[in-house]
């Protein structure tokens, strides 16, 4: 199991604000954020729900290729929800909310590409 994930972005206070928004429907919220005086390198960003950071960024600057992270969302609805609130917060669309019966016909994602083109999905596993 993994406990959390981090990454580095191109423009720190533009991605942090884009995730505060896009997240929010997942309920995430930002949990920690440490300063560069902190961490000896950059600011981060620790975002989660009930009190635990486990997805992370950091000013560093960007990846030269994207990665890919999925949230699960409680329904559709929050599936739903969140592409709405990423593609409000400057996230560009990568696959609408949507059923993906090539995974499994339960399979209920959305996918956003975000500031720096990292391919973040929300994903229900459970059925309409």
């Amino acid at each position: 199991m993994i406990d959390h994930i981090g990454f580095p972005v191109s423009d720190y206070e533009r991605s942090k604000a884009f995730y505060l928004n896009a997240l929010a429907p997942l309920g995430y919220g930002l949990v920690m954020e440490v300063t560069q005086e902190q961490t000896g390198r950059a600011p981060a960003a620790g975002f989660g729900a009930n009190g635990k950071p486990d997805f992370w960024i950091g000013g560093e600057g960007g990846l030269d290729k994207p990665l890919h992270v999925a949230i699960q969302a409680k329904d559709r609805a929050t599936v739903d929800a969140f592409y709405k609130a990423a593609l409000a917060a400057g996230g560009r669309d990568n696959g609408a909310p949507g059923l993906r019966a090539n995974y499994h016909p339960n399979y209920y994602g959305a996918f956003v590409r975000d500031p720096d083109g990292h391919n973040i999905e929300a994903v229900c596993h459970t059925p309409a």
